[in-house]
């Protein structure tokens, strides 16, 4: 195993299933369905630390007290909005952390966020 936390990630989305590409040096991006509709998921490598950031859903979909209330429940993820109202999650993990198992529970846990989050903005659509 590679000791260069961007070799380990280089080779980590080379081995993802669905739409993934390298954007620039240490940055990457992937594509996978959340919710039924495409998640487009930043990474990067920067200021030492191994970061994730992807869009969540449009404007006034999603009450910001439930995104407080998730901040405080998810490791190493937060939510964020823009003023605008867009909604994000971002997370980052210490390079010392960098180990394909890492990385799979990592943005595993980042998608199943979206998810939950989307699937949360369709049901108090509806109601």
């Amino acid at each position: 195993m590679s000791r260069d936390p961007r070799t380990t990630v280089e080779r980590f989305v080379a081995e993802l299933e669905g739409e993934t590409r390298r954007l620039a040096f240490a940055e990457w991006g992937i594509t996978v369905d959340a919710a039924g509709w495409p998640l487009d998921v930043g990474l990067a490598i920067r200021d030492g630390l191994f970061r994730a950031q992807a869009h969540v859903i449009g404007p006034d979909r999603i009450d910001p007290h439930d995104l407080l209330r998730w901040n405080r429940q998810i490791p190493y993820l937060c939510f964020a909005h823009t003023r605008d109202g867009e909604v994000w999650i971002q997370g980052e993990l210490p390079l010392s952390a960098i180990d394909p198992p890492q990385l799979d529970a990592f943005l595993g846990l980042l998608v199943l966020s979206v998810v939950q989050a989307r699937e949360a903005a369709g049901r108090a659509k509806e109601d």
